[in-house]
């Protein structure tokens, strides 16, 4: 048997794992594989860092390849190592750690480095780059403590940042030297819309400006700027650009220019030693985009096994995304030049913007704002070069997007056509995957193909392929999505079961519904144990080690491995008592933080774990739930007791829901308010559950959210007195209950079901009486989870050691 070769890799971001991916496609048993990465997290999508920032997801859900992938794949892999050396002439490498790894080939992907620009003052405390996770959790916890950011930089890196920043409830100002944001991948008209529309989400925009210098003490105070204005910051985001990272290679004698040099087989300037990614440089270009370094990886995994002669040449980049909610297609030369002829559209009323430009009866470049159907079809055009006299007239040049009467994009692709640039995937990979897998809906197939799990932009061709392939069993398949990957089961399918079967407790569950996992995962175990709890309220007993750590604790995990505590004042009132015994908990635990929430209560930030069941003995302040899938808060504003405005009781009326419900646990966090007029004082049009005092009673709005995707609520009803409003309250919150996803919001919920479904189910009094009945049942078997921990050392330590579920 011959000996395995040893092929070591410098970086674990994606393109030099998508390389290694691509190696163990062709043959898995070539290469002994190891991966040294700096950062100490297994290999995630960069790409999705904005998401993270904004809240959206977590570093567990944009990581690629799981810890477990590796050890599968025989990988040995080392993190938060830098590789300090590459002996060639040895052929090793030497880590930080003092760590030596020999090699038989080398592949460097080391990426870029954010470009910081050397401005007095860019020492200070509170200013950061925007390029990995550190970053996030520096811009998120500053968010907590700091309310005014500023980002230099207006390409898509910046405004990604500054969108983050705005749903942390920062102030942002965008500081641009160009007259026009994104200049690189937008011409003058489409940036200008974008900025139009990025101002009205919150952004404040200061273009033309060049930063002089960064002013402040030891951390940022502000900005100074070479026309000698100044502004405020006290966070300072540095979004300029990147540059190849080339400082291994060149220290170790490997050609560099810009970047790393390599031919068209990605090989540098050393036999055996092989760059892929934003550190090479092919043909005296450096790609920023995936889907060029994902066909580097393709080319050199093909190399590496002497397979062929397959030759990279560059990419033709294109650019899909999406910028805070507005679809952005470019790709090519979208400026013209002298001798170039373009096609415009701009439809005001439905704010799109659409121009190609082309040379010699062929696309060479394109600019797409607000719908970017036609993308796809014009970056083919110009991979093609096909002259536009052999093409079928494009939507885009009859001034619309495809619909009905014309034939669906992907029926007119070619099987050998990219779908996903990101991972380059074809038309024929996909259709060949879903007919030899048996694939029936979309997550299976980008679960199977990894198309759209990169930039995300191709997410709807993929859909509308899976759709065309399967055909008339599209609709049923995508209806029925299981809750994981763990089950084929769906949420409705899971409950029922529940119910029929008389299913009791979480591993049962699991056993006879036939989980593909012992232990499921985190995201089928928090939602089994919801649904075992709302189908048997009275007999369920709910399984700490199945809730997030938050849920559990009471208390919000901080970075630092503290706590944050809320203690719950209803309606948002308190007295002299409470606020005592707040401040005397503050002092004796030394308490770094108390601050104001933005649901009118009181956030004891910086408490010690062991700390956390003597704080609330002392308190004697009901729990909360502020980080709980429950009802958090009901805000309310003063009403008629003070208000001039005001037309009803707010408080009171707040103060009685938050008692009647608190502690229920619904499918998401729920938070409620109360308004006493149409002014919304309590901002209860984009609450979960907000009601307004109007002159002859209460109006009820669902479906509200205040958060990353902001919805305004939905008018269900009006009623007259303070009881209708109790019981319609019920009635929905049950409805949700029985109805909605784990981890679904009511925004998204009035959606999917449809807000005059909703309206029809709860128009019949008889069916809110019944809907009121059982969440009484529900309420009944509630109570403060910390009356019983407090003086019982054994609970406490159930609740610490539950740790198998640690994500919010």
């Amino acid at each position: 048997m011959l000996k395995k070769k040893k092929l070591v890799l410098i970086g674990n971001g994606m393109a030099g794992v998508r390389c290694i991916e691509e190696v163990i496609k062709l043959n898995p048993n070539q290469f002994e594989i190891t991966v040294i990465g700096e950062e100490p997290h297994p290999n995630y999508n960069r790409i999705l860092l904005s998401t993270v920032l904004a809240g959206d997801t977590s570093l567990e859900d944009i990581t690629i390849n799981d810890w477990q992938w590796y050890k599968e794949n025989n990988i040995e892999l080392f993190t938060g190592q830098k590789v300090q050396e590459i002996n060639t002439a040895t052929k090793s490498v030497i880590t930080d750690k003092f760590i030596e790894i020999n090699y038989d080939e080398l592949i460097i992907a080391t990426g870029s480095v954010p470009f910081i620009l050397p401005l007095p003052g860019a020492d200070k405390e509170g200013v950061t780059a925007f390029r990995d996770i550190k970053d996030c959790e520096r811009m998120i916890n500053a968010s907590k403590n700091y309310k005014k950011a500023a980002v230099i930089g207006g390409g898509l890196l910046g405004l990604e940042a500054a969108r983050g920043l705005l749903n942390l409830g920062m102030e942002v100002d965008v500081i641009h030297i160009e007259k026009y944001l994104m200049e690189r991948q937008l011409d003058p008209k489409a940036s200008k819309l974008l900025e139009e529309e990025l101002t009205k989400q919150g952004m404040n925009f200061l273009l033309e400006k060049q930063t002089k210098e960064i002013i402040g003490g030891d951390r940022v105070e502000g900005l100074r700027f070479a026309d000698g204005t100044e502004i405020t910051a006290d966070l300072v985001v540095m979004a300029v650009g990147i540059r190849p990272n080339v400082e291994l290679a060149k220290i170790s004698g490997i050609e560099t220019n810009r970047g790393i040099v390599v031919n068209d087989y990605m090989q540098t300037s050393i036999p055996h030693v092989y760059a892929v990614g934003e550190c090479a440089e092919h043909r005296e270009v450096a790609y920023g985009l995936v889907a060029p370094l994902y066909e580097q990886g393709q080319v050199l995994a093909n190399k590496l096994h002497e397979l062929d002669d397959k030759k990279y040449e560059g990419s033709v980049v294109s650019t899909k995304l999406k910028v805070s909610g507005v679809d952005v297609f470019s790709a090519g030369e979208f400026q013209e030049d002298v001798n170039d002829k373009s096609m415009q559209i701009y439809d005001e009323y439905n704010n799109i913007y659409k121009k190609v430009v082309i040379r010699d009866s062929k696309v060479v470049g394109a600019v797409l704002y607000g719908d970017i159907n036609d993308g796809t079809k014009l970056l083919q055009m110009m991979q093609k070069q096909t002259l536009i006299s052999e093409m079928a007239p494009l939507s885009f040049v009859q001034g619309q997007s495809n619909g009905s009467g014309e034939q669906s994009i992907v029926a007119s692709m070619e099987m050998d056509d990219q779908v996903c640039g990101c991972n380059g995937i074809t038309k024929g990979m996909i259709v060949e995957a879903i007919k030899s897998n048996g694939l029936s809906s979309v997550s299976e197939v980008k679960s199977c193909t990894k198309a759209g799990t990169s930039c995300g932009g191709c997410s709807p061709l993929v859909s509308e392929l899976v759709k065309e392939t399967l055909g008339e069993s599209f609709e049923e398949t995508e209806q029925i999505q299981s809750i994981c990957e763990c089950t084929s089961l769906s949420r409705d399918e899971i409950v029922e079961n529940i119910r029929m079967m008389g299913l009791t407790h979480i591993r049962e569950v699991m056993n006879v519904l036939g989980w593909q996992s012992d232990e499921g995962c985190s995201k089928c175990r928090p939602a089994i144990n919801y649904y075992l709890g709302m189908v048997h309220p009275t007999e369920y007993v709910d399984e700490l080690e199945s809730r997030f750590v938050n849920e559990r604790m009471h208390a919000n995990i901080q970075k630092d491995g503290t706590y944050s505590v809320v203690p719950r004042m209803y309606g948002g009132v308190t007295n002299a008592e409470e606020l005592r015994r707040i401040a005397d908990v503050a002092e004796k635990y030394e308490v770094p933080m108390v601050k104001l929430t933005g649901g009118q209560r009181i956030d004891l930030l910086g408490i010690k774990k062991e700390d956390l069941p003597k704080v609330w003995e002392e308190l004697d302040m009901p729990s909360g739930y502020a980080y709980g899938k429950a009802i958090r808060t009901v805000k309310t504003c003063v009403g008629s007791e003070f208000c001039r405005f005001g037309t009803q009781n707010s408080t009171q009326m707040g103060i009685d829901l938050e008692k009647k419900f608190e502690r229920l646990n619904t499918p998401a966090k729920v938070k409620m308010s109360v308004s006493a007029c149409p002014r919304n004082c309590a901002e209860s049009a984009i609450k979960d559950i907000g009601i307004v005092g109007v002159s002859d009673g209460w109006e009820l709005y669902i479906g509200g959210n205040g958060g990353t995707n902001l919805r305004a609520g939905d008018l269900l009803c009006k009623v007259k007195t303070a009881d209708e409003v109790i019981q319609w309250s019920g009635a929905i919150l049950q409805y949700y209950r029985e109805t909605g996803e784990y981890g679904e919001r009511t925004s998204a919920w009035v959606e999917r079901v449809g807000l005059t479904a909703i309206g029809d189910v709860l128009a019949s009094e008889e069916v809110r009486s019944s809907l009121n009945e059982r969440i009484e049942v529900a309420l009944a078997t509630l109570k403060d989870p910390w009356k019983d921990v407090v003086n019982d050392e054994d609970k406490q330590h159930k609740l610490y050691n539950s740790y198998s579920l640690t994500t919010v």
